[in-house]
């Protein structure tokens, strides 16, 4: 048994918004085995509510009724299972959403594989819905259906009664007036893939959203601390160090550093525009490369050919201009994992300008994605 308050606080592992956002892309990047060839995050409108709501999809592979459920029960992970995934819909699923809003409500359709028949499932993660009736306990209200022949059909777990009581607590929670209206959103996709919507988005103690979705209506950005206007107008003059100075505030800067490689046709899509990849090493003048070997004691290295990372080190362009950018970006497993690390803090401007990339298979990332264990 798992109290709902701890949904709360299980979230509260991600302290910064956009981390959350990363655990998100990383479920869609996994589907890209799947079949996956686009990840898409936007704002909608709640009709039901006036405000505004965020949506997660992606065409990949869809969880059928058994996934869907390991995904949005508690303290399930299935990630330790596979190698080469980063995300899988496991935990990260629950305390990213959670970090975001409220409540989230998840429509996935998954194709039939050995002479199954397809289903489409639709599941409720309402932290509002378990806190307004005290539940004791974490209850997901979901809906299955199957495809037999070509018309959906319920696929129940048990009596009619419960069916309908969960098209009730689903309705009645959720952004969607009816049964039908639920339905529709599976009109918005192919034949396989998941959409995730986020709504009750969290405010700031002012009563704003911490989600800024009016500042550049091609992005989402964060309000408050991680947001410098210094750097925000530093970043129009020197292009070359944009990503450091707005990858704290700016989604779409910061996802097109998230990932070192993108899979070949593979669309990151926010808010109806693409996301460019970006590669630091372009940002870099003077680069060497230098092969890391970590040492252990005195003077011995590891023989462990796997302990070793490639290092590409250099000036940022900037640099002739002192602006305050150094630091290194390290990756596990193709995904970002320490933005701009600065590895030493020195009194005066040793070091500055000096930015460098690297990949490091061979340590754990840290619960959040955010840090190394």
């Amino acid at each position: 048994r798992v109290h709902p308050k701890f949904l709360h606080s299980n979230a509260t592992s991600h302290k910064w918004a956009l981390g959350a956002f990363a655990e998100l892309f990383d479920n869609a990047f996994d589907e890209v085995a799947s079949g996956a060839t686009y990840v898409n995050v936007d704002m909608l409108e709640n009709k039901k509510a006036g405000n505004r709501m965020l949506l997660i999809e992606d065409n990949g592979g869809g969880m059928d009724p058994e996934k869907m459920r390991q995904c949005m029960s508690l303290g399930y992970s299935a990630k330790s299972k596979l190698a080469n995934t980063i995300g899988q819909y496991g935990n990260g699923f629950k305390t990213s959403t959670m970090r975001l809003g409220a409540d989230v409500i998840v429509f996935s359709r998954c194709p039939g594989k050995d002479g199954k028949s397809s289903t489409q499932s639709i599941g409720l993660l309402s932290y509002t819905f378990l806190r307004s009736t005290g539940k004791e306990d974490i209850v997901v209200p979901m809906l299955d259906y199957e495809r037999r022949d070509s018309e959906w059909s319920k696929l129940g777990r048990s009596s009619l009664i419960d069916w309908d009581k969960n098209v009730k607590t689903i309705v009645q929670w959720s952004p969607f007036s009816s049964e039908e209206d639920l339905l529709r959103q599976f009109d918005l996709m192919n034949d396989r893939g998941t959409r995730i919507i986020i709504y009750n988005l969290w405010e700031d103690d002012q009563g704003m959203l911490e989600l800024d979705f009016d500042s550049d209506p091609h992005d989402i950005q964060l309000r408050g601390v991680n947001r410098d206007e210094k750097s925000i107008k530093m970043a129009s003059q020197f292009p070359n160090s944009r990503h450091f100075l707005t990858y704290k505030h700016s989604l779409r800067s910061y996802v097109s550093i998230l990932y070192l490689r993108i899979p070949p046709g593979f669309r990151i899509i926010l808010r109806g525009t693409d996301v460019e990849h970006h590669n630091v090493v372009n940002d870099m003048m003077q680069t060497e490369q230098i092969t890391y070997r970590p040492q252990y004691g005195a003077d011995s290295y590891s023989k462990d050919s796997n302990m070793s990372a490639v290092v590409v080190i250099g000036f940022v362009k900037d640099a002739k201009h002192h602006v305050d950018v150094q630091g290194f970006n390290v990756y596990h497993k193709n995904r970002l994992i320490k933005p701009f690390w600065r590895i030493w803090n020195a009194a005066g401007s040793d070091g500055r300008g000096v930015i460098g990339v690297l990949e490091a298979n061979f340590v754990e990332p840290a619960h959040d994605k955010q840090g190394f264990e």
